[in-house]
């Protein structure tokens, strides 16, 4: 092996990205994640409060996840991008955060929306990072993981049928 070996080494966190195509324009899927009305009615089961607008820290709530959850938005772009922060487990982030209770760690989520067929489709990006590279932190992606498939899977029931998959999901 040489000085030059371009190998790459283990990554320094864990990230994913999720993606689903949703039959509206790329406004109104934006408006369903932005208004906490509207993403209440499909995603936060416990409901949503504070719309998403850059600098503000909103709540979501899961009534089959114990607690209301502190979302910071750190950009909020319509209609095509929105990025959060939120407290998670073994994270890479710094633990003293001040979005996270008792001082815990967060992930970044990015929301990127883009729009296709004469803005008739949206293709909807989520991407969630800053996981630690480590067992724990791999259970807590992945756990993520399935949370926002779902939500892509309830989002587009939601916005192009008016059907909640979320309820009687989880409990």
């Amino acid at each position: 092996m040489s000085d030059t070996d371009n190998t790459p080494g283990p990554p320094s966190e864990l990230s994913f990205t999720v993606s689903g195509r949703v039959a509206r324009p790329r406004a109104e899927v934006y408006e369903a994640v932005a208004d906490p009305a509207k993403l209440s009615k499909y995603f936060t089961t416990g409901g949503a409060v504070g719309r998403i607008d850059t600098g503000l820290i909103v709540q979501w709530d899961f009534a089959d996840f114990p607690g209301a959850f502190p979302v910071t938005v750190v950009a909020a772009e319509a209609p095509s991008r929105i990025e959060i922060r939120w407290a998670g487990e073994a994270t890479a982030s710094g633990s003293d955060s001040p979005d996270g209770p008792n001082g815990a760690g967060y992930t970044t989520v990015v929301f990127e929306f883009e729009p296709f067929d004469d803005d008739t489709r949206t293709l909807v990006k989520i991407t969630e990072r800053s996981w630690q590279a480590t067992e724990a932190g791999a259970r807590a992606a992945f756990g993520n993981c399935e949370g926002w498939t779902g939500m892509l899977a309830a989002l587009k029931a939601w916005v192009e049928h008016g059907i909640n998959l979320r309820e009687g999901f989880y409990r």
